[in-house]
């Protein structure tokens, strides 16, 4: 029997799109032969629809959809996941479902038994768990269908959620012969081992083959890796699919397979890849063809334009460079290298008189005061101005060029360099962003050398550097991992060897600067806990006990 996993990149709510990528998808594995297609959860729909799941017309047009598309499938199964209503008076009104497809017609139906509710997921916010999974019998072997959470159960790897029900185990009761589990699984730096790690342990365990269907591209702030794969039932990872691409995986389950050895890419690549993928699906998914970029000539802003340069080709990408009185010409320079490198129109507007024209009117309410952080943010405010500018007559999204340390930190002014559409690296750390910098040069130097030697500085005073205000980078990041993404105290972080009055002093303006996060635009997930929708706290609170 020949099984094809079909991972597609849908958009959310775009029915006929995402039914198209189903079809098309189908006629693939028709032509390679196969008996069943697999696609990934909710790919009607495409994940995560949020609170378009309360519109019931929106609902109605899930099911419309699901029926038009059954009626078009012959010759071939197909499993797809869609939303249902929850057949109950009792409970949410909703299941995350699965439907078997064939012979023009909706076979059976099973649905998501474990919801998750942590990160970035709500899923108890709109669904019921499902009453059953489902399952069925096709070319002489019994199916069970998971979806998603329903296989993070495995107690004996560090970090996964324990919950007091187990599907693949019930499934098991039921003599399946292959256990599949359809995903929106987001992506975050080196969960695709992780995965493969689970569905190691389950086909081991039980003694049956796994088979993983995940969703691909960018959905606002989240990225799905795709990375599909098959497992057999001695635990050796047979098929994978490609990362951040379409693909068509077929299995063919009376053939002998080799294990595959070291498949995963490197960090650099990895990150590189989501974030040049996640540009261009938030970009072209919102309705824009082209982008713009604050060119300063720093590490952030250069390997911004690198990834919209990748994204979406040189034509479609504008820089534009503004320099102040305390912009160094080696800035210029390399800001004119960079562009002239990756082949992107440049556009050069020094704000020296405008600055100057801020001052002069506020000259006699600043009478007798020094200047400041005022004055640099006025910097800040008037480059923020100028892009949006650009950006409403051109018709392009603004990127913002932040990275996740300088979020942290408050290192960025409202209105000035956090104005615009999506921040690309707002979750990639400032010494990883020198590390895809870096990855980038790997053949040829495209990010000139200087940029990645020279001490990081926002030139919005003379001779002004980071670690005047902050901590070196390489110790800032340690602390805001430990902070963030392990959500460790100052003790725990103090343990692990940082001063101490350093550790007190990041976590308290990491605290101070959650107003300035809530009003940045969306950022592109990457670790364990970026600032958005899965990380949620008060900007209005007490001090903390540190």
């Amino acid at each position: 029997m020949r099984i094809a996993i079909c991972q597609i990149d849908p958009i959310i709510g775009h029915f006929i799109y995402n039914t198209s990528l189903i079809l098309d998808g189908v006629e693939k594995a028709k032509a390679s032969g196969c008996s069943l297609a697999i696609f990934p959860e909710m790919s009607i729909i495409g994940y995560p629809p949020k609170d378009l799941l309360e519109r019931p017309a929106f609902l109605r047009e899930n099911l419309d959809q699901l029926n038009r598309l059954a009626s078009r499938i012959e010759g071939i199964h197909v499993l797809c996941g869609y939303v249902d209503r929850n057949p109950l008076e009792v409970g949410k009104p909703l299941v995350n479902s699965v439907a078997l497809i064939g012979g023009g017609r909706v076979l059976k139906k099973g649905g998501k038994r474990l919801l998750p509710a942590y990160d970035v997921f709500d899923e108890t916010r709109y669904f019921e768990p499902a009453h059953e999974s489902l399952v069925f019998d096709l070319g002489g072997r019994r199916f069970g269908v998971t979806i998603c959470e329903d296989i993070w159960t495995v107690g004996d790897i560090k970090g996964l959620p324990h919950y007091a029900f187990n599907p693949v185990a019930e499934l098991h009761s039921q003599s399946i012969d292959v256990l599949v589990n359809i995903s929106a699984s987001p992506y975050t730096l080196n969960k695709a081992p992780l995965r493969m790690r689970i569905l190691q342990s389950l086909s081991l365990e039980y003694k049956i083959p796994t088979v993983y269907c995940n969703q691909v591209g960018g959905n606002d702030d989240l990225l799905f890796d795709g990375m599909s794969m098959v497992v057999d039932s001695r635990g050796r990872l047979i098929l994978l699919g490609e990362e951040f691409a379409p693909d068509l995986l077929v299995w063919d389950t009376n053939s002998t397979c080799d294990e595959i050895d070291q498949p995963w890419p490197e960090e650099e690549e990895s990150v590189l890849r989501g974030l040049i993928v996640g540009t261009r699906d938030y970009v072209t998914k919102c309705g824009f063809k082209k982008v713009l970029v604050g060119l300063s000539g720093g590490i952030d802003s250069s390997l911004v334009a690198v990834i919209a340069q990748r994204a979406l080709g040189p034509e479609n990408v504008m820089c534009l460079s503004m320099p102040s009185p305390f912009t160094s010409e080696m800035s210029n320079e390399d800001a004119r290298t960079l562009a002239r490198n990756l082949g992107v129109r440049h556009e050069f507007i020094p704000i020296h008189d405008i600055f100057e024209a801020y001052k002069l009117a506020l000259e006699p309410l600043f009478r007798g005061l020094k200047e400041d952080e005022t004055e640099e943010n006025i910097q800040a405010r008037i480059r923020g101005n100028l892009l949006m500018a650009l950006s409403n007559k051109f018709n392009a999204l603004l990127l913002t060029t932040g990275n996740k340390s300088e979020f942290a930190m408050g290192y960025c002014t409202l209105y000035g360099d956090l104005s615009g559409g999506l921040a690309v690296i707002s979750d990639i750390p400032k010494t990883m962003c020198y590390r895809l910098a870096r990855y980038i040069n790997t053949d040829s130097e495209i990010i000139p050398h200087r940029v990645l030697t020279r001490p990081p500085s926002a030139e919005l005073r003379p001779d002004q550097k980071d670690q005047d205000s902050l901590p070196s980078y390489e110790i800032l990041d340690g602390i805001l991992e430990a902070a963030i993404e392990e959500n460790l105290g100052l003790e725990e972080i103090v343990a692990r060897g940082y001063d101490p009055e350093t550790v007190r002093d990041v976590l308290k303006r990491l605290a101070l600067n959650e107003y300035k996060r809530r009003q940045a635009p969306p950022g592109l997930k990457i670790t364990t806990k970026a600032f958005g929708y899965g990380r949620r706290y008060p900007i209005a609170r007490g001090p903390e006990p540190y």
